[in-house]
């Protein structure tokens, strides 16, 4: 969904990436800080919300690539002079892929409590046992129509027309068989990554912590989680910012927060600030 803002000319056209099984929607209080701003596009990548599904495996390169193809086509459709892309959790390894392909497109970066495979915690049996245990829970929770219930307060903070469309396609016994075959590949995927991972060192990036333990991550992770973030961030054009009194739904419980971080980079960064290279 493209939001056009106050003049689709003047500013890099922001995009987002949601995280394991979000759709769209997700992003809706974000987005609309932007109307009187600059442009902006959400989107369902493949087997989420109005995408059809892909039966490939889904590992990270292949998710980069729906990203790509959409820049690709808002590139030939809008004319976009530079892309600002913005990614939560999962989605943030996404978009650094996404970006290292592009990057003569993209201005900057916002990684929003991103999953980070300088994190050690990641690699643990018992963080591979607690992702396969949530998977089935949420798998179970969703075929008897109740998962949504888990997420209320998620719900809660969405305008009412994302929060009706989030619920009647993001919970679904299908959005959870795309989140498994997501996280079928997790573990090579954050290997691979640590191995050789995408990051250009020119590229403007701004990373946004949680400081609050939430579900799935206790008070442990979370400093595991932060530390890892603080790593990413101590080189030139990379920022890390830390949202107070809040757990890793950073984009509905700080959405102005977020909203703040993208404008300092379309305004550094971006066609009218200085460029990256």
């Amino acid at each position: 969904m493209h939001r056009p803002g106050r003049d689709d000319h003047r500013s890099a056209l922001v995009v987002f990436e949601s995280g394991l099984a979000c759709t769209r929607s997700y992003w809706a209080a974000v987005q609309r800080e932007f109307d009187d701003y600059a442009p902006t596009v959400v989107y369902d990548r493949s087997g989420l919300g109005r995408s059809a599904p892909d039966s490939a495996p889904r590992g990270l390169r292949r998710l980069a690539d729906d990203l790509v193809d959409l820049l690709d086509h808002l590139t030939e459709r809008f004319a976009a002079p530079r892309f600002v892309l913005v990614g939560h959790s999962w989605g943030g390894p996404i978009v650094r892929v996404a970006a290292a392909d592009r990057p003569d497109r993209v201005a900057g970066t916002v990684l929003v409590d991103p999953t980070d495979e300088f994190c050690e915690d990641l690699f643990t049996a018992a963080s591979r046992r607690a992702a396969r245990t949530g998977q089935r829970l949420s798998a179970a929770l969703a075929r008897i129509g109740v998962l949504r219930l888990a997420y209320r307060d998620t719900l809660t903070a969405l305008p009412a027309d994302a929060r009706a469309d989030f619920r009647a396609e993001g919970f679904t016994a299908a959005a959870m068989r795309t989140r498994a075959a997501e996280l079928a590949c997790h573990t090579t995927d954050l290997e691979q990554l640590r191995d050789a991972g995408p990051d250009r060192p020119d590229l403007a990036v701004t990373i946004v912590s949680a400081d609050s333990p939430s579900a799935g991550i206790s008070a442990r992770s979370r400093a595991a989680i932060n530390a890892a973030h603080q790593r990413r961030a101590a080189r030139p054009h990379a920022r890390h910012v830390v949202a107070e009194h809040c757990g890793h739904m950073v984009p509905t419980q700080r959405p102005g927060l977020v909203a703040a971080e993208i404008v300092r980079i379309l305004d550094e960064y971006g066609p009218e600030g200085r460029t990256t290279g």
